[in-house]
């Protein structure tokens, strides 16, 4: 594929980054998740498309038109990670390489959190770095893209 374009997805409640419990998420906010991953993104000479919402179906739909015009997908899908087996197919149907992405450290919290439905289909995962792990995912990302 020669379009240079990544597709930004941000789950659940990632609208809240910067207010929902700073304590574990930081102060940092969506739009600065997503000014972060096109600065990345543009370093490179690739343009970013972002979607966040609350909706899974949403979320899915995106990841189904990106395979039209996107090398490669970050996402983090907040709590989707530990609950939807359809967003891990959809990335799986979409057959582009794909960053996981969590802000914080989904081992060092409950339980629950330690089972990611998306792990065994991306190829970059950056776990518990902060919004920075954004530019991290991304730019592993990008080079996992042009090493294809």
């Amino acid at each position: 594929m020669t379009t240079r374009r990544l597709l930004l997805v941000n789950g659940p409640n990632l609208n809240l980054l910067g207010t929902r419990e700073p304590a574990i998420y930081g102060s940092e906010t969506l739009d600065d998740v997503e000014a972060l991953v096109t600065e990345a993104a543009t370093a490179h000479g690739y343009e970013v498309r972002a979607v966040q919402s609350n909706h899974e179906g949403v979320l899915i739909d995106a990841i189904h038109a990106a395979r039209h015009d996107c090398s490669g997908i970050v996402i983090n899908p907040g709590g989707l990670t530990h609950t939807s087996v359809v967003l891990r197919d959809a990335l799986s149907g979409v057959a582009l390489p794909v960053a996981e992405v969590h802000i914080s450290d989904v081992m060092a919290r409950e339980p629950f959190r330690h089972h990611s439905y998306v792990a065994d289909v991306a190829v970059v995962h950056v776990i518990g770095e902060g919004v920075p792990g954004y530019r991290t995912a991304t730019d592993r990302l990008i080079a996992h893209v042009e090493a294809r």
